[in-house]
């Protein structure tokens, strides 16, 4: 038996459903098929079949429509109406029996004609089955989605964070621009803006002696500590300038505000139910290669601001790391966990604690470790070339990351010799910040991603001996954790609907070393 398509069609001849199972047959072919079997059925005939020069039509009416297959000449007369059968009792479940209906789930009768007819042979299935194939989900995709949605989230809440940032920089922006203002009562105020040129291009630093640099930028520097400039004073840029050179600042050019001086915050919860999934990293590496430390500490929590939805239930899917260590709350239920992956209180009838919005604590449901010396779980290297070359050192830094998580906020930071002046930076990935007060050098990336997996810095210092390079320490977040847990759903112990819920997850430093 060879079914050549199955379609549903109005005794009109309109083609309401078509799905053709071979293909050595046109589109035009199966259409002039479909066109010709109206005339051919007639009125009045009591017939299940008809057969022409080619093919054999097999139907059944059902109410204004046909169910018709189109087979070969050669197909067993009983196996298709067997199959029309079958056909005719999975068309009710799907669609209501009219025209609008029918071309609504026109998509879902044509998954249900492939699960019945595969390559024009007919399966041996059930209606039952049938129903049960084209009902399958599959966990991959759904996890797919959640992981996806929970990124969705963590950029939205990056977004919210940095517009807060931007609005407190605005602010205290025009708090320095207007405190030092004499008082409205004096009845007088001094414009003398023109003293002083690019007044825009100033800005204020807290420690009074750090100092950015990147391609280009206006040269200017940080007034002293405690000192801030005023609006109404005649005093000239050479004189502003000289004033600082007296406080032992060192000047270089400026940029605008980078990664560097960025600090991730984390912002208060909004949502009626928070989940974060917070690892600390902790990892000593040895300059000339191996590992001496490699700690992960991580941990969930359960943020809840109202009392009301208290009562539930967490439903979790942890990744297939053998090294990592789970531990729970002791009033958490280990037996519903082990069994179900199901974070819940021993006693349902005890809602979780909550907490409120100013609030960054909440309740630690799940603990975790990972502890291991293979410097492959050790997401990102930095190789430090230091060598003298006359009354000069030339320093090679180079940093490469391994495909496991994108970095964001890398600084890289590396002490230096006590300098007058700040290094000679001849390359660099990325942009640099040199403090005079602690003479670090900080190296930031914003992101490392598959663009820029590895990087390198170079840089001129006066001479000195190497050791005077180390401990290089990095600093950095991901959005990605070693233990890959992932909160699949709320459930409410009350019934109903889930709540509302949002999942955090980041990957912090906590030290970070090359000694």
């Amino acid at each position: 038996m060879v079914v050549l398509a199955a379609s549903l069609i109005t005794k009109s001849g309109k083609v309401l459903v078509s799905r053709q199972f071979v293909d050595d047959m046109s589109r035009i072919r199966v259409e002039g098929l479909l066109a010709a079997f109206p005339k051919l059925v007639g009125i009045g005939k009591q017939h299940t079949y008809v057969e022409t020069e080619s093919v054999r039509y097999v139907y059944q009416p059902i109410q204004l429509m046909y169910l018709l297959l189109v087979t070969n000449k050669q197909s067993n007369i009983l196996q298709d109406l067997e199959t029309l059968r079958l056909l005719s009792k999975l068309v009710p479940e799907y669609a209501p029996l009219d025209e609008e209906g029918i071309s609504k789930s026109a998509f879902e009768m044509i998954f249900a004609f492939d699960e019945v007819i595969s390559l024009g042979h007919k399966e041996i299935v059930s209606e039952l089955q049938v129903k049960q194939y084209c009902k399958m989900e599959s966990h991959e995709e759904k996890l797919h989605k959640l992981v996806m949605q929970s990124k969705i989230n963590d950029t939205k809440d990056l977004m919210k964070l940095k517009a807060s940032e931007i609005d407190k920089s605005k602010i205290d922006r025009n708090k320095r621009g207007y405190t030092s203002m004499p008082s409205m009562g004096s009845g007088r105020i001094e414009n003398n803006f023109n003293d002083i040129p690019n007044v825009s291009g100033i800005r204020m630093i807290n420690d009074g002696e750090s100092i950015l640099k990147s391609k280009g930028g206006p040269s200017v520097s940080a007034p002293p500590k405690g000192q801030g400039m005023q609006l109404g004073k005649t005093k000239r840029a050479n004189q502003f300038l000289e004033s600082l050179k007296a406080e032992s600042e060192v000047i270089v050019e400026d940029v605008q505000p980078s990664a560097i001086q960025s600090r991730q915050v984390t912002s208060p919860p909004t949502d009626p139910i928070t989940l974060t999934v917070e690892e600390k990293f902790n990892v000593t590496l040895r300059r000339d290669g191996g590992l001496s430390n490699f700690d992960v500490q991580g941990s969930l929590l359960l943020q809840i601001l109202n009392q009301e939805d208290g009562l539930i239930q967490v439903q979790i899917a942890t990744g297939e790391n053998p090294a990592i260590l789970f531990k729970m709350h002791p009033n958490i239920n280990k037996e519903l966990y082990y069994s179900e992956n199901i974070l819940g209180l021993k006693d349902p009838s005890r809602p979780f604690p909550t907490s409120s919005m100013g609030d960054a604590a909440g309740v630690v449901l799940l603990r975790w470790r990972m502890q291991s010396m293979e410097e492959s779980n050790v997401p990102l290297t930095i190789n430090c070339w230091p060598s003298v070359s006359g009354s000069d050192s030339y320093v090679s830094i180079e940093y490469e990351a391994s495909p496991m998580f994108d970095l964001r906020n890398v600084i890289i930071s590396v002490p230096l010799p006590t300098l007058r002046e700040a290094p000679n930076v001849r390359q660099i990935d990325g942009e640099w910040r040199y403090v005079a007060k602690s003479s670090t050098l900080e190296w930031s990336i914003l992101l490392i991603d598959n663009s820029n997996r590895s990087g390198s810095i170079e840089f001129v210092v006066p001479a000195a001996d190497s050791s005077s390079f180390f401990p290089i320490s990095v600093g950095f977040t991901a959005a990605d954790t070693f233990s890959d847990l992932k909160v699949l759903n709320i459930l409410p112990l009350k019934g109903g609907p889930s709540p509302r819920f949002s999942q955090r997850t980041q990957l912090i430093t906590e030290n970070y070393q090359v000694v």
